[in-house]
C-alpha cells in the first residue's frame, strides 16, 4: 500500500477522540427498505472523519479540493460505516460486521444498531464479507469472545488465503504488517471454529443472492447482488471511499487499495454496469444509508440516494 492504513485511520480516530464527535445524541442506527418480497435493513456502525488529501491518490492537480468545495466539504469527510441485513429463506444474514474497538469512539455501534432492529448478534445465521479490512471485520470479535457465534462467515478464498499467509505478512511493509496481525485475531477465530466457508468467483451463495469478483482493493475483494420479483441490489463493499470525488472521477484511487490500478478498472466497470443495469447498489462508506442509484453525468456519475420513506402503516385502535 502507498500508505499505512491503520495510521490513516488510528490519525482519524484520534482527531475524533478530540473533538467527541459533533452530535449531542445518538442518531437512528438503521433503515429498513424492502428488495422485491426481502426485508433489508442498513445499519451504521458509526461515522469517522478522513482526510481526502491526504488519502486519495491518481487525482488531478486541485482536483480533490475542487470536487470537495463542489460537494459543501472541507478538508475532511465523514465517512460511513455502514453494514446491511438481509432477511431471506428464514435465515438473517449480515454483509460485513463493521469495526469493533478499533477505530476510535464513533464507531462500533453496529452491535447496538442490530438491536435496536429486535436482534441479537446471536441471531445472525450467515456474514458474507467483501473483504477482510478490519474496518469490515473488526466487530466480529470483541476480545476473545465471538460476537456472532452461531453465524458462518463467507469469504472469497483469495481473500482468507491473503490475510491468513505468514509469507504475505512477512513481505509487507513493516506499517502494514498490523492489518495481518488484525486478520488473524478478527477472523481466524472463526476459521478454528469451522465457521468459515469459502467460495471461489461468482458463485450462488443462496436462493437470490450471489457473489460477484470485484478485485483490486484487496485480492478477493467482492461484491453481493441481491435479487427478488425483479428488482436488483449490488452490495458494492469498498469500491469507493470519497464519493464527492470518485463518483464524478472514478479513476481517482485511494491509499487503502492493494491493487489501485485495478481498483479503478473495477470501479470503472462497475459504476457502468450499475448505469446499464438500472439497479440498486449499496456502499459500505456512502454516506448512510448508503443505497441508491447512480446515473451517468459527462464523463462521471451522480448519485441519487433512495428516497427515505416513513409510510408504515399503523392502524386504528379499535
Amino acid at each position: 500500500m502507498k500508505r499505512s492504513l491503520l495510521a490513516a485511520l488510528l490519525s482519524a480516530a484520534l482527531a475524533t477522540a478530540a473533538f467527541a464527535g459533533t452530535a449531542d445524541q445518538f442518531q437512528a442506527g438503521y433503515y429498513h427498505f424492502k428488495l422485491g418480497e426481502v426485508d433489508v435493513t442498513a445499519l451504521s456502525d458509526g461515522t469517522l472523519p478522513l482526510p481526502p488529501k491526504d488519502l486519495l491518490t491518481n487525482a488531478k492537480p486541485g482536483e480533490i479540493a475542487s470536487r470537495l468545495a463542489s460537494a459543501y466539504q472541507g478538508d475532511k469527510v465523514d465517512a460511513s460505516i455502514n453494514a446491511y441485513l438481509i432477511k431471506t429463506g428464514g435465515r438473517l444474514v449480515l454483509i460485513d460486521a463493521g469495526t469493533g474497538e478499533l477505530y476510535g469512539p464513533t464507531l462500533n455501534k453496529l452491535a447496538a444498531a442490530l438491536r435496536a432492529t429486535g436482534h441479537a448478534p446471536e441471531e445472525i445465521n450467515d456474514i458474507l464479507i467483501t473483504h477482510i479490512h478490519t474496518d469490515h471485520t473488526g466487530g466480529l470479535m470483541d476480545g476473545t469472545r465471538m460476537v456472532f457465534p452461531n453465524a458462518t462467515l463467507h469469504l472469497e478464498q483469495k481473500e482468507l488465503d491473503y490475510w491468513m499467509s505468514a509469507d504475505n505478512r512477512a513481505k509487507a511493509p513493516d506499517a502494514a504488517k498490523v492489518y495481518f496481525d488484525q486478520a488473524i485475531a478478527k477472523v481466524k477465530p472463526y476459521v478454528d471454529a469451522g465457521k468459515v466457508k469459502t467460495f471461489h468467483g461468482a458463485t450462488q451463495l443462496f436462493p437470490g443472492i450471489r457473489s460477484i469478483p470485484a478485485p483490486g482493493h484487496t485480492p478477493g475483494h467482492t461484491f453481493y447482488a441481491l435479487e427478488s420479483k425483479g428488482e436488483k441490489l449490488v452490495f458494492w463493499g469498498d469500491l469507493l471511499h470519497v464519493a464527492e470525488v470518485q463518483m464524478p472521477d472514478p479513476a481517482v484511487t485511494i491509499a487503502f487499495d492493494v491493487d489501485s490500478k485495478t481498483a479503478a478498472a473495477t470501479r470503472k466497470q462497475a459504476f457502468a454496469d450499475a448505469v446499464k443495469g438500472r439497479y440498486w447498489v449499496a456502499g459500505d462508506h456512502i454516506s448512510f444509508p448508503g443505497v441508491g442509484h447512480l446515473s451517468a453525468d459527462g464523463a462521471g456519475y451522480r448519485w441519487l440516494p433512495m428516497t427515505y420513506a416513513n409510510d408504515y402503516y399503523v392502524p386504528a385502535a379499535k
